[in-house]
């Protein structure tokens, strides 16, 4: 069952998140990614409103939290989950882990990308 909601979570916030992409590009044009910029911004946003609901009321039950926060928001963006990692290791005053992370996880996902162009190019 939590497979499934985390589908079907998953499917919604993709969803939302091409309709945002769309709505963007069509309305502030292409020249900057207004569309990932807005999408990061929004999920950390409402990642951030649900952790804090969750950590003060802690009302939502297991399948809600696979449902928002890993299907939707999951498929929304995964920044806002990379966003609440950060927080999460600041909050622990992790300050060198939290700054490592942010650091690691920037440098190397775009290393990652060049690297795959690289390879790609490569053997094409």
């Amino acid at each position: 069952m939590n497979y499934i909601l985390v589908f079907v979570g998953g499917g919604l916030g993709s969803t939302l998140r091409y309709a945002v992409n769309v709505a963007s590009a069509r309305g502030l044009g292409t020249a900057f990614p207004w569309g990932t910029f807005l999408i990061n911004i929004t999920g950390s946003t409402v990642m951030g409103l649900i952790a804090g609901y969750l950590a003060f009321k802690g009302e939502a039950s297991q399948p809600w939290r696979l449902f928002l926060m890993t299907g939707i928001l999951g498929g929304y963006t995964t920044f806002s989950a990379f966003s609440l990692d950060t927080a999460v290791l600041y909050e622990r005053g992790e300050l060198g882990l939290a700054l490592a992370y942010v650091l690691g996880s920037v440098v190397l996902s775009i290393a990652g990308l060049f690297a795959g162009l690289a390879l790609v190019r490569h053997f094409a």
